[in-house]
């Protein structure tokens, strides 16, 4: 499989403060990859770093070319979308607003977007019913699914999903779950951080766990589920 991502020897900092030391990783086309650890060992680290907004140093390329050095923006319209843990949404435009605000404006595009507003609401019947509300008065898990659209409005080759089930309620957790399925069946490549292993083993073909900064673990659900001590170390509470 063709790797799509491919990150080595990532070191990132905040300031003097050094959080990732020589990280290695990749995702494949269509191919859903979970990154694990504890909260704080560096995972949402990575995916800023990959998105450019963190300083870095070593190899993030994608689609084959380098991105270190790059702006969010240049990066975001190669096709490498995010969605960010804190729901970045904006909260005086209606739904259907924010949900534009997504679309790539591009005139070199020559083929049609494989997502459109028709496909949001389908997935999300919700975001339907509250097209014209304020974006700010959603429910956590309403904001979730906005976000989470918005950023496929951008028609990403690869989307970067930074704890998309945190705080919601089992019922959205599921959907979300779903949502992910979708991705994956229309060809886009999907890098998760979740700190759900349940959800994360059930959806992913290849998984990573983080541990200060590092990867400390690499293979597929079911060898991860049967490496108990990496799981202790690494993962339970």
């Amino acid at each position: 499989m063709a790797a799509l991502l491919e990150i080595k020897d990532l070191n990132a900092f905040y300031g003097k403060s050094h959080v990732l030391h020589g990280v290695d990783m990749q995702v494949g086309e269509g191919e859903i990859v979970s990154l694990l650890g504890r909260n704080g060992v560096g995972r949402s680290t990575t995916v800023k770093a990959a998105m450019g907004q963190v300083d870095a140093t070593g190899s993030i390329r994608f689609k084959g070319e380098e991105l270190i050095g790059l702006k969010a923006f240049q990066i975001a319209h190669k096709g490498l979308g995010y969605v960010p843990e804190n729901r970045d949404i904006f909260p005086t435009l209606t739904v259907e607003q924010n949900l534009i605000l997504g679309e790539k404006k591009s005139g070199k595009q020559k083929q049609k977007p494989r997502w459109g507003l028709d496909d949001m609401y389908r997935m999300f019947p919700r975001l339907k019913e509250r097209q014209h509300t304020a974006a700010g008065v959603l429910s956590g898990g309403e904001q979730q699914m906005l976000t989470l659209c918005r950023t496929l409005m951008g028609d990403p080759d690869l989307i970067m999903i930074d704890e998309p089930t945190e705080g919601l309620a089992p019922k959205i957790v599921d959907l979300v779950a779903e949502y992910l399925k979708e991705l994956k069946n229309r060809g886009i490549s999907v890098l998760l951080v979740e700190q759900k292993l349940a959800i994360a083993l059930e959806i992913s073909q290849r998984v990573y766990v983080m541990g200060h900064g590092s990867i400390v673990f690499e293979g597929t659900p079911d060898e991860l589920r049967g490496n108990g001590a990496v799981r202790r170390e690494w993962l339970e509470v």
